[in-house]
């Protein structure tokens, strides 16, 4: 059985990793920005209102994550979020953890890229948000999201195109 995760912060690749790794290794993908993105236009706020409401509203959070362990619970399953890692090794759920990394300016260049915009403004709003999520995760876990010691695989995709990832992933997973 093979369960990941893969975690990092906006505009490290995720996504686009993750949908990568479910075509070379036909498990399921479970993209929980994506219920939170729904939450939020449910709410009809922003990625940034919401997640200042979050701050406030511990049982979205909660809602969330349990769904994850869920999927991470009955395995065979790539989770992407943003704690993933952290729910597996918290509950000791089995799992192989990714961390993937890039420096906010690359990120900001990805995400105007993706979804328009102006850099300065989105390295502003992904900074806030950035911020809004570490306080939460910490508040309500103790989860400091800066520590990437229980991550089996942290990779910086700066430099990297997304197959040279999934290349370096599949290397570790021994495939």
């Amino acid at each position: 059985m093979t369960t990941i995760t893969i975690s990092g912060l906006p505009g490290t690749g995720k996504t686009t990793v993750a949908k990568l790794l479910e075509n070379r290794l036909g498990l399921k993908y479970v993209y929980s920005g994506e219920i939170f993105r729904r939450l939020a236009k449910k709410y009809n706020m922003s990625l940034e209102e919401f997640g200042a409401y979050c701050e406030h509203h511990r049982e979205i959070d909660e809602e969330l994550d349990a769904y994850q362990l869920e999927l991470l619970r009955k395995g065979n399953v790539i989770v992407e979020g943003r704690i993933a890692g952290w729910l597996a090794y918290r509950n000791n759920i089995p799992a192989v953890k990714i961390l993937l990394d890039a420096s906010l300016v690359v990120r900001a260049k990805r995400i105007v890229k993706r979804e328009r915009g102006d850099i300065d403004k989105r390295k502003q709003e992904i900074a806030k948000r950035e911020r809004s999520e570490a306080t939460r995760y910490q508040s309500y876990y103790g989860i400091d999201v800066k520590d990437t010691s229980i991550y089996d695989l942290v990779i910086d995709t700066a430099d990297k195109p997304p197959e040279q990832i999934v290349d370096i992933i599949m290397r570790y997973l021994g495939k």
